[in-house]
């Protein structure tokens, strides 16, 4: 709801595509300067205690755009002061609710169990951009979704209170303070499948991200409204959620690693045929594709960098990985804003999704251990990152 409608808003203001790209650069700014800090914390902190307090600093953060809307807006600045704020909040966040999962289900499950929370993560997805662009678009009022944001904040905080995890989520890492927050990286650079998957997300959706520019699209390409917008924004998520469910039911049986490279070129395929699309279905097709292709991409990375790492550095080591899915995201929405005043909107997402292509045929041949993941299994993934080929 909240991404709706900061993006909307900014772009009321300043009608630039450029503005666009620094709402991304605003959220990715803090984690990059803190993901060894977060990751660290994450290992030594109790996790279910920080994910709770993170959730009130979220809270708080829609809480003050709540009060800077009400107070009316000329100038982006202040929305993106919180949304610094917001990206501080999120670099402690993420790697602490990442590393939690894999001690909550067996090892056989893992797997599955990504598959079923993607799909509920993405269905929230899917309805909160729906309901906060018909709530902009009715009301006109973005306080109204920053209100309703941080209700549901607050009433996360809540429901996470009555979880029990017992001892899941209480790291017990050791060692010393220094040599403890470099470990994430120094783990991640030995193990080339694990760095061949990140960095494969990190430059594919950096090159990839159409999702920033959509707020032009619906204003003046495809003359949807804010309302379209949202369910534009939604497009992404129903594909994702979609396939999450199947994969749910019918796992990935074998040639995991190619069926990942694959879905990762399609990604940017699917990109070049949304940015020349001047047709409202086809164009939400492409972005359901889009959603689809990276789910089946983000199920296969995040269960073999989980199953792969001990669970008393998953905290450093997710951090790392969260830097590399950040910059994919938040950068790539500031490449595309940067992109798009440079060139205009179309050519950047055109461009964007042709780098997303030709980095996979890169990648595939510069980590070759990618190619040779079979199942998703423990076994199978040490066997892989054994071949350095």
């Amino acid at each position: 709801m909240q991404s709706v409608a900061v993006g909307w808003q900014v772009y009321q203001i300043t009608h630039r595509a450029l503005d666009l790209g620094l709402v991304g650069l605003a959220q990715f700014l803090p984690p990059i300067c803190l993901f060894l800090l977060a990751g660290h914390v994450a290992d030594r902190i109790p996790r279910k205690r920080i994910l709770q307090t993170c959730y009130i600093g979220f809270s708080i953060c829609s809480l003050l755009l709540l009060f800077f809307s009400l107070r009316g807006l000329t100038s982006p600045y202040p929305i993106y002061f919180v949304l610094l704020v917001n990206g501080t909040v999120r670099a402690f966040n993420a790697p602490a609710s990442q590393a939690i999962l894999p001690v909550l289900v067996p090892v056989d499950e893992f797997a599955n169990a990504i598959a079923w929370s993607s799909s509920i993560f993405q269905t929230a997805v899917i309805t909160g951009p729906m309901i906060g662009g018909m709530v902009y678009g009715v009301s006109n009022r973005p306080g109204i979704v920053y209100g309703c944001a941080s209700a549901a904040y607050l009433l996360a905080f809540i429901s996470f209170h009555f979880v029990d995890f017992n001892a899941a989520g209480v790291p017990k890492a050791s060692g010393t303070s220094g040599g403890m927050v470099l470990d994430g990286i120094r783990y991640i650079w030995r193990n080339k499948l694990i760095l061949g998957a990140s960095s494969l997300d990190l430059f594919a959706v950096l090159l990839g991200g159409a999702v920033a520019l959509l707020p032009v699209y619906a204003r003046e390409i495809l003359n949807v409204g804010a309302v379209g917008l949202g369910i534009l924004r939604s497009a992404p998520g129903v594909g994702a959620v979609l396939t999450a469910l199947a994969i749910a039911r019918w796992p990935l049986r074998r040639r995991a690693g190619l069926v990942m490279l694959s879905c990762v070129f399609g990604f940017g395929a699917f990109t070049v045929i949304f940015g020349i699309s001047q047709n409202v279905i086809v164009s939400l097709i492409m972005l359901m594709l889009v959603g689809a292709s990276d789910m089946i991409s983000v199920i296969v990375r995040q269960t073999m960098i989980q199953l792969s790492t001990p669970d008393a550095m998953r905290g450093r080591v997710s951090a790392v990985n969260m830097v590399f899915i950040g910059a994919s995201n938040e950068v790539g929405q500031f490449e595309s804003g940067i992109t798009a005043h440079w060139f205009g909107t179309v050519p950047a997402v055109v461009l964007g999704g042709v780098g997303t292509i030709a980095i996979v045929l890169i990648w595939a041949r510069l980590f070759p251990s990618l190619r040779r993941i079979d199942t998703l299994t423990p076994e199978s993934l040490a066997w892989s990152g054994s071949k350095t080929g």
